[in-house]
């Protein structure tokens, strides 16, 4: 009985810490997400803006429209830069906190296999004295029962 109390309470702890990275995980996968389909809106929205660029040269473009063009393409290209990066460590993130997950539900594991074992050994305990009280009683029932014979 002593070790069932500790070991209840390490793996109630391990479930606690496992479901909190588990929590964590689903956090950082849905930021890892975000980041990607931030990453992918503006390189899709440079595209259009090429797009379009290209429909209105072939009208013709003024010089200064040319230079708004190249100041808001160098804009976007540092915007997409930047997102590039938080995609990145997103992604960091991301690995290292399945590594932690995996890491804590390895523990929980550890322990709950623990936990299966002595219960296994709690019940061999419990079977060999069963077995025993039977093994006395039938004894008893054996020797009581030739005690009677003997008598008669």
């Amino acid at each position: 009985m002593a070790t069932k109390l500790p070991l209840a309470t390490l793996i109630e702890l391990a479930q606690n810490k496992t479901d909190e990275a588990t929590r964590r995980l689903g956090q950082l996968q849905a930021a890892c997400t975000s980041a990607a389909e931030k990453l992918e809106m503006l390189q899709r929205y440079r595209q259009e803006y090429l797009d379009q660029l290209q429909m209105r040269m072939v009208v013709g473009v003024s010089a200064a429209q040319m230079r708004n063009f190249n100041h808001f393409i160098s804009t976007l290209d540092s915007a997409i830069e930047q997102q590039r990066a938080i995609t990145a460590q997103a992604d960091t993130r991301l690995a290292t906190g399945r590594g932690d997950w995996q890491s804590s539900q390895r523990r929980l594991n550890s322990f709950d296999t623990l936990a299966g074992r002595v219960r296994l050994q709690e019940l061999a305990v419990q079977h060999k004295r069963e077995q025993r009280d039977s093994d006395e009683r039938s004894a008893r029932q054996f020797f009581h029962l030739r005690a009677g014979l003997q008598g008669h």
